[in-house]
């Protein structure tokens, strides 16, 4: 045991001296957070003012909108139209962001064409259609009834229409959470392919300088093969621990510093109070809510973990194989090729899972180890349903007896093929070593 914790000792130092592992350990979050940041400041806008020019050549609104429009939102009235060449290019319309189109027949045709020089993010779409609504509601109530505008509001029953799947009639498993687990799970498979061809070329290179013949006369190779498999292993969750405290800091601090209107319960509060808007009009983009409100960070983690190690070992089994049994540098490649294709076919396995999440076929994806890490990670996102949380269980425990197998097997090629050389590598030689 000692051995084998030196063995590791050994490739944890080679790994953290070497310069592109440190590069991105901390280059990698950064480029995360910098996508985050982008999508942040493109789905929402709480500090742009946005200027609007609503064109009302029949007054039918009276110049009037709200008594209390949101603080970012100016509205100005015109009694005439401006086709969208004189909106966008004549000097005295460049103020405004925003142009509304009020026609004249819009009490019967309910037709409000909105125009914009930047794409206003949803939330202040959301706002404008809002506003438009409500100031149109009075003007029926004026012009048709006899009622007052709020006991209008109090009778009046739009159509809402409602899609549901009659397997799950509280639309609990949604594709936006498909895909968060879809990201976790693309994470393990990249983790384990970037480490994976780390022990390969590891393993090759030790071979190719005969330095395995002086290590294997201290250990056995079954101790040297397990102590490299771990020692890298660990400085993958090293830098995987590394990358979710700063991608988990750099999101902190986005919310206290970059965008803190977005989260700020007073502000959803007051813009509440000001427009009686219901919280879902004063709530920011679907990607805010999702980034900080949707996603279970506690438990993703834990199973991300286990899968990624599960994952890890049964695939660096693979790799190892190639890299101990080959002949020469580019005899492994026709290995390398197929092993690759098994780790795209696990990306896909969970892109197939995302859309069809109920199929039979998906349930065996889940317990299959090539694509339980991708498969499971989906499911988890979306939850299981009660009394169905073994299948979860059922996946990890057949994942790492499938890794432990994978291990054994690969110790005894290890072990075949460590000091062999220029020769021509077979999958019957592989069979071979296998049984020996």
């Amino acid at each position: 045991m000692n051995k084998i914790i030196l063995i590791a000792q050994r490739e944890i130092a080679e790994r953290f001296q070497n310069r592109s592992f440190k590069w991105l350990m901390f280059l990698g979050p950064l480029a995360v957070l910098g996508l985050v940041y982008l999508f942040l400041s493109t789905t929402t806008s709480t500090n742009k003012d946005w200027k609007i020019l609503m064109m009302d050549k029949k007054e039918v609104f009276d110049g009037k909108l709200a008594t209390n429009p949101p603080s970012n939102l100016e509205f100005d009235f015109i009694n005439a139209f401006i086709d969208y060449e004189d909106f966008a290019y004549q000097e005295k319309y460049q103020d405004y962001d925003i142009s509304v189109w009020i026609n004249e027949k819009i009490v019967s045709n309910k037709k409000v064409i909105i125009s914009y020089r930047e794409r206003p993010p949803e939330n202040i779409q959301r706002q404008i259609i809002y506003l438009v609504e409500r100031r149109m509601e009075e003007i029926m109530v004026d012009q048709f009834t006899e009622l007052s505008v709020s006991k209008f509001r109090e009778i009046k029953q739009s159509l809402n229409f409602s899609f549901k799947d009659v397997y799950d009639p509280k639309n609990e498993k949604s594709t936006t959470a498909s895909w968060v687990g879809f990201s976790f799970g693309t994470l393990i498979i990249l983790f384990v392919f970037m480490f994976g061809m780390t022990i390969l070329r590891s393993v090759s290179r030790e071979k190719s300088n005969r330095i395995v013949e002086v290590l294997l006369s201290s250990v056995n190779p079954r101790q040297l093969l397990t102590g490299k498999i771990l020692g890298v292993g660990f400085s993958a969750l090293v830098q995987f621990t590394v990358w979710a405290v700063i991608v988990g800091t750099g999101l902190y601090l986005f919310r206290l510093t970059l965008f803190p209107d977005m989260f700020s319960a007073g502000f959803v509060a007051d813009e509440v109070a000001k427009t009686d808007f219901s919280y879902e009009l004063a709530n920011q983009s679907p990607f805010v809510e999702l980034i900080y409100n949707q996603i279970q960070y506690m438990n993703m983690l834990i199973f991300f973990g286990l899968f990624f190690i599960g994952g890890y070992l049964f695939y660096g089994s693979f790799f190892a194989m190639i890299g101990s049994s080959m002949g020469s540098e580019s005899d492994g490649q026709q290995f390398i090729i197929p092993l690759t294709l098994l780790l795209f076919s696990a990306i896909l396995s969970g892109y197939y899972v995302v859309y069809y999440p109920s199929t039979t076929l998906s349930t065996w994806l889940g317990f299959i180890p090539f694509t339980s890490p991708m498969v499971m990670m989906v499911d988890l996102s979306n939850g299981f349903a009660d009394g169905s949380a073994w299948k979860l269980i059922l996946s990890i425990i057949i994942l790492f007896g499938s890794a432990f197998l994978m291990m054994i097997i690969a110790g005894r090629i290890y072990k075949n093929g460590i000091l062999r050389f220029n020769h021509r590598l077979k999958l019957r030689m592989l069979i071979k070593w296998t049984k020996k």
